[in-house]
């Protein structure tokens, strides 16, 4: 809990999560296609209403603010870490896992697929609903939020659950 704590820090220091302050932070994506302009290929013709953007989904749309600003914090420390790792097997990025201060009871589904390991991380606390999906592949490592189910045993939420 100290090291989930130590990373929620910065999304403390600014309020909701999604404004700009201390630490790396990422919005939520707002706004509309009105916005910005958006250049026309020559010979174009400009639609004849605006186009609004579609409702969010996925983790974005699900998750809390705090839990969206601490995916960030997450997502960062765990790609730099396992980007290091070569030939990541499934004990190799346990251990590092380990390193970061993840547990191992936070840590699930860690499975070799070819060359690289998938797994996910258990991150839910004080009524969030935050996981993260990683990919352990050297310099292709990545890590995105996800949204698991609010209570009972960790499990990843399916679209509009």
């Amino acid at each position: 809990m100290a090291m989930l704590d130590k990373i929620a820090q910065p999304c403390l220091e600014t309020g909701t999560g999604t404004e700009t302050g201390p630490g790396p932070s990422r919005k939520r994506p707002t706004g509309s296609a009105k916005e910005g302009k958006e250049s026309l290929a020559p010979g174009e013709t400009p639609p004849a209403v605006p186009i609004e953007p579609g409702a969010p989904t996925g983790p974005e749309a699900e998750l809390n603010d705090r839990d969206w600003c601490m995916s960030v914090q997450h997502e960062q420390r765990i790609v730099q870490a396992l980007q290091a790792v070569s030939e990541p097997t499934p004990a190799k990025v346990r251990k590092v896992l380990n390193d970061l201060g993840y547990i191992d009871e936070r840590i699930h589904g860690l499975r070799q697929d070819g060359k690289v390991t998938r797994f996910y991380l258990d991150l839910r606390e004080k009524g969030g609903r935050l996981c993260e999906e990683g990919l352990a592949a050297g310099v292709e490592t990545d890590s995105s939020a996800c949204v698991a189910s609010a209570v009972g045993p960790f499990t990843v939420a399916g679209p509009g659950e």
